[in-house]
């Protein structure tokens, strides 16, 4: 029997790090999404925020984050505590004590760490495609140290870490809002302060297409993610050593992968009756959509109904896109929309197969997560607004922001060209 609790311990531990390295690898899919969303000139300066807001994210979670939002937090609490470091590992006596006595130890606490902290960077990329070609490369950095070490473990700790969220009867499996919704409406703070790109609206309101640079690398990026999706919701299942788990893991496998494809077959077929054209940067929108609509609970429906839930996540990403742009927010990834208004959607849908999920418990985590990141988010801004500054200066921003901030370009070849 001993045997059998440390081999199903290592199993565990195994399935978990393996999705955590799934979810990691889709930092290179914002990356790449980002990089060929952008305009040539800015492509060096995006590509050194998401290698930069990885590691700050692994750093501030590792020394306060994840203690903040598993370690001390209050069941059914508001306000955190604020200790340090993620705590010691289990040892093999605990893991057979453990399990003897009904408490949960059937992975090491090093690979929750590590498995939690890369959802943490997933929350933090959202923001960098938002706001993209026009924001200073240092106010960026130094959002995401409080983004990650604070305002993701708060709301955090109300939900995953059983806080008052969690206590309300919010459900959210793998994290549509606790997440994608989280990075969005950071992103949209930002967005606001931050003001649209220059040329982006002319002055009879209408908007100025602002096509990016590389499709391939958009597009590689949009595949990038829908792999380590299957890490993202798949390791949300926590385990994988006995039946019940392994065909849940299975379902959660088939249901991720069938919305994504209803997100993308919606969105692009919309985009043709709307547009008049198969617009290629709306099909990956809606197959990203799709991802993070599914994602708040992956396991209850059938996989007819996930393929549902993510075709409507595929059409409300393109309406969301283009109603943000008549409001002239400028998002040039569409990151808001797809993460914070699918998200949204996501977190909706869960009622409609889980009968634990209630509408109010869903509308409560909506209003808590948004609310919280939303007005923390802006006063973080705000406050580097007026003291280091947002924005690059107009002559940086028509120059392209890889030459003022980073001093590589990304295609120099293209400007001896010119």
């Amino acid at each position: 029997m001993e045997d059998l609790i440390q081999t199903n311990y290592a199993l565990d531990t195994f399935y978990f790090l393996l999705m955590g390295v799934l979810v990691m690898f889709m930092a290179c899919g914002f990356s790449m999404l980002e990089a060929g969303m952008v305009r040539a000139k800015n492509t060096s300066e995006i590509l050194t925020k998401n290698v930069a807001l990885y590691a700050i994210a692994c750093i501030m979670y590792l020394l306060v984050g994840y203690n903040m939002m598993y370690m001390d937090a209050p069941e059914g609490g508001i306000l955190p505590s604020l200790g340090w470091l993620i705590g010691v590992e289990n040892t093999t006596e605990q893991v057979l004590a453990g399990t003897a006595g009904g408490v949960a130890a059937d992975h090491s606490e090093r690979s929750d760490y590590f498995f939690q902290v890369v959802f943490v960077a997933t929350a933090m990329s959202i923001v960098s495609g938002a706001v993209a070609e026009r924001m200073k490369l240092w106010a960026f950095l130094a959002f995401a140290v409080v983004m990650t070490g604070f305002i993701y473990p708060v709301q955090g700790m109300w939900t995953w870490g059983g806080g008052w969220l969690a206590k309300a009867g919010y459900s959210d499996f793998a994290g549509s809002g606790i997440v994608h919704l989280c990075g969005g409406a950071a992103a949209l703070a930002g967005v606001i302060l931050l003001g649209p790109r220059a040329g982006k609206y002319r002055a009879d309101g209408t908007v100025k297409a602002i096509p990016g640079c590389n499709m391939p690398l958009a597009t590689l990026g949009m595949f990038i993610l829908w792999f380590g999706w299957f890490g993202f919701n798949g390791g949300s299942e926590l385990k994988l050593s006995n039946v019940d788990e392994a065909n849940a893991v299975a379902q959660v496998f088939v249901n991720t992968n069938i919305a994504a494809c209803g997100g993308l077959v919606a969105a692009l077929v919309l985009a043709r009756a709307w547009f008049g054209k198969a617009d290629l940067t709306m099909a990956l929108n809606g197959a990203l959509a799709g991802l993070v609509a599914i994602t708040a609970d992956p396991l209850s429906p059938t996989p007819f109904w996930a393929m549902i839930i993510g075709a409507v996540g595929g059409l409300i990403v393109l309406l969301s896109i283009v109603g943000l742009d008549k409001l002239k927010i400028d998002d040039p990834v569409g990151a808001i929309s797809v993460h914070g208004t699918a998200g949204i959607w996501g977190v909706l849908a869960v009622c409609f197969n889980n009968t634990d999920a209630t509408i109010v418990g869903q509308l409560l985590g909506i209003v808590g997560i948004f609310g919280w990141v939303f007005i923390a988010g802006g006063i973080v801004w705000l406050v580097l607004k007026v003291t280091i500054g947002l924005r690059v200066s107009e002559e940086e921003e028509q120059a392209g922001v890889d030459i003022s901030e980073t001093g590589i370009e990304a295609y120099p070849e293209f400007g001896q060209a010119a």
